[in-house]
């Protein structure tokens, strides 16, 4: 089992992975790019206070509206544009996209899906998870090997800026053609829009 968030939109990793061994099973979380790009962006003026505001970065234009499609915020939810990349070298049936908003809202659904997809007995269940209110994410009741509760790191569950609903509503404009798109390859609809 490997994991990096970065391999699923470098251009080179599909390729590697399939001459490393073709019947390698992918497992990938989406999750709204409108909400996965704030995020991101939350996350990067975490550790740099002084960059540009979130509006700015995201036009190449504001009058126009055109959308900076160069900042990596806005390029990794292009989901469909790098499935096209995954889909030169893996099928279908063995990549399964896991819904980020569904994680945190029934986690052991989610999670049987992956189970599931693995071919593995389906052991994860509700009684394994409860909601921590602080982090607003669910947390595993005991994590394996360990008699205490495991919460995502404090990284995770940051509170993001208020974005302009103008500019939320270009990007939700601006993504709507690539989610359908999406939903269309991957036959799930994840209900962005």
């Amino acid at each position: 089992m490997e994991k990096t968030p970065s391999y699923f939109v470098t251009r080179e990793a599909p390729a590697r992975i399939s001459a490393m061994s073709r019947d390698t099973k992918l497992i990938v979380v989406v999750r709204d790019p409108v909400t996965r790009a704030i995020s991101d962006y939350t996350q990067t003026l975490s550790k740099k206070p002084d960059i540009p505001s979130f509006e700015s970065l995201t036009f190449k234009n504001r009058t126009t509206g055109l959308i900076d499609t160069s900042w990596s915020a806005i390029q990794i939810g292009i989901y469909a544009k790098h499935l096209d990349n995954w889909l030169q070298y893996f099928p279908m049936d063995q990549i399964l996209f896991v819904s980020g908003e569904r994680l945190i809202s029934d986690p052991s659904g989610e999670l049987g899906r992956v189970q599931d997809f693995l071919g593995l007995k389906r052991i994860i269940t509700d009684k394994h998870f409860y909601f921590n209110q602080t982090k607003g994410f669910p947390c595993l009741k005991k994590a394996e090997g360990s008699s205490k509760p495991h919460c995502l790191g404090k990284t995770k569950g940051r509170t993001h800026p208020n974005i302009n609903p103008e500019v939320v509503q270009r990007l939700r404009d601006f993504y709507r053609p690539f989610n359908m798109k999406f939903y269309q390859m991957t036959g799930h609809n994840f209900g962005w829009d």
